[in-house]
């Protein structure tokens, strides 16, 4: 399986960047993980609705086009479905046995996903209520990632 990370931004600071190249390590013995980092629009200072719903738009237009027609698109969003590991395991499981070999997750920016991002979503998956840096829930998405692959083939791993 194929599964791809895409996602606005790129890691910074060395915690961040280790911890992500920890879980890809780890997911290379059960699939083929690979994350597109693509540039965060600049916002002005003091910016309005609509300047705001720009970079949106703008950062939702380079998203979509490293989505292939045959990807299976995830998206991360406060609106979304919230699963148990168990759950999303059972997902992940569920699309490989629909031959969906192609997986992507797509986290947005400080401001979210523009509607054409989100109208693209074949599944919308919320991890919480709450804000998360999107740094961090590029980390917390992998580990989940790794975690699903370990309960589907019934492999110990740390609760």
């Amino acid at each position: 399986m194929n599964i791809t990370i895409i996602c606005i931004g790129k890691l910074k600071e060395k915690y961040w960047r280790d911890a992500v190249e920890e879980y890809m390590k780890r997911l290379r013995g059960y699939c083929a993980p690979r994350i597109i980092e693509l540039k965060e629009s600049r916002l002005p200072a003091n910016p309005g609705p609509a300047e705001e719903e720009e970079v949106k738009r703008a950062e939702g237009r380079e998203i979509l086009e490293k989505i292939s027609r045959d990807m299976y698109v995830v998206t991360l969003e406060i609106q979304g479905k919230k699963l148990t590991s168990e759950k999303m395991a059972e997902k992940i499981g569920n699309l490989a046995l629909d031959g969906r070999s192609d997986v992507a997750f797509v986290i947005g920016g400080s401001l979210g996903l523009s509607p054409e991002v989100s109208s693209r979503a074949d599944y919308k998956l919320s991890f919480s209520d709450m804000t998360f840096p999107h740094q961090m829930m590029r980390v917390i998405l992998l580990e989940q990632i790794y975690r699903s692959f370990k309960i589907i083939r019934n492999e110990p791993y740390h609760k």
